[in-house]
């Protein structure tokens, strides 16, 4: 792989090409901010990109730094590989990544106009008028100021005005959130792993008892929220939560379920100073890194690693005890 210390130019396209970068990829003078960058074979970027467009052909690629573009950054669609940015990223225009090969993780907030993700794994939230995520793993929230649409995907939370859900949806936070009725194909499957022992079910170990998966059904258990603000300001919204339907919840310990550990190593992966291991008195130890976190999550949305359904039964005087 050839180092890049000094960038030189002759025109507007920068092409990346086994090379690894070890400066920003910044404007220095204004001409240099129509810059479109392409990355058409294994490239390491050690610092920020700043491009008017930035287009992943082939990989892999590994921005260690932020990245902003005006128009857009676009993984084209027969991408087979992995793309990585670890810090946040940022388009006027649009983040798109749809290829069936490909593999985009992101390891800290995305932010602009439209995002289209197939196959990513996203750490911490999206913001953006429209998202569209197919086949994705999102751990934190997912916030459109327009429309949200997903199918077959693992979100922490969600919030938008219109939701359009399909396939299967499993949430990791309590509740999720729209202003209107959120639209449903038939057959749709609404999970939320809250309760769920994900420590176990990353070692390969027996579920805690009265652990599991809660079944949602956003056809007949959403409900009508009306919200109102000091100043008389007055918001309804609907809910998809399991608030209601967990009587016992206190009575389980959460911290042995590790899920909120694995969750926060995923999150906080790219920020990390080092790598964490998630161990307990049975199964084998598993080093927290973002890329074994994505794949567990991958494989509980794929059904290679299923969650138990919530069950049991608590007597009264447990509770009243509790």
């Amino acid at each position: 792989m050839k180092e890049l210390v000094e960038l030189r130019l002759d025109d507007n396209r920068l092409v990346l090409k086994d090379h690894r970068v070890r400066t920003p990829i910044l404007p220095k003078v204004h001409a240099e901010m129509e810059r479109d960058v392409v990355v058409m074979g294994e490239t390491v970027v050690e610092g920020a990109v700043y491009a008017r467009s930035l287009q992943v052909q082939a990989g892999p690629l590994d921005v260690h730094g932020p990245v902003f573009t005006q128009n857009e950054l676009h993984v084209v669609p027969d991408f087979k590989g992995s793309v990585f940015f670890r810090k946040t990223v940022g388009s006027a225009g649009g983040i798109v990544s749809r290829g069936a090969g490909a593999r985009a993780y992101f390891g800290a907030d995305l932010n602009a106009k439209q995002v289209n993700l197939r196959n990513a794994f996203v750490a911490a939230n999206i913001f953006a008028q429209e998202i569209t995520l197919d086949n994705c793993v999102v751990l934190g929230g997912t916030f459109a100021t327009r429309e949200l649409a997903i199918n077959n995907g693992v979100v922490g939370t969600f919030n938008s005005p219109s939701v359009r859900l399909s396939h299967n949806l499993y949430t990791l936070l309590p509740s999720v959130f729209s202003v209107e009725p959120m639209s449903c194909l038939p057959g749709t499957m609404v999970r939320n792993l809250t309760l769920t022992d994900l420590g176990a079910m990353m070692r390969g170990t027996a579920q805690a008892d009265r652990s599991g998966y809660i079944a949602l059904d956003p056809s007949t258990e959403q409900q009508r929220i009306v919200l109102t603000d000091d100043a008389g300001n007055v918001q309804v919204v609907r809910s998809l939560t399991v608030a209601g339907k967990v009587l016992a919840a206190d009575l389980l310990d959460l911290e042995e379920f590790q899920s909120h550990f694995i969750l926060s190593a995923g999150s906080l992966g790219a920020q990390l100073l080092k790598t964490y291991e998630l161990s307990g008195d049975a199964g084998p130890r598993v080093e927290l890194t973002p890329q074994r976190i994505a794949e567990f999550f991958f494989d509980v949305l794929n059904g290679k690693i299923q969650p138990q359904p919530m069950q049991g039964s608590v007597s009264l005087r447990e509770l009243m005890n509790a």
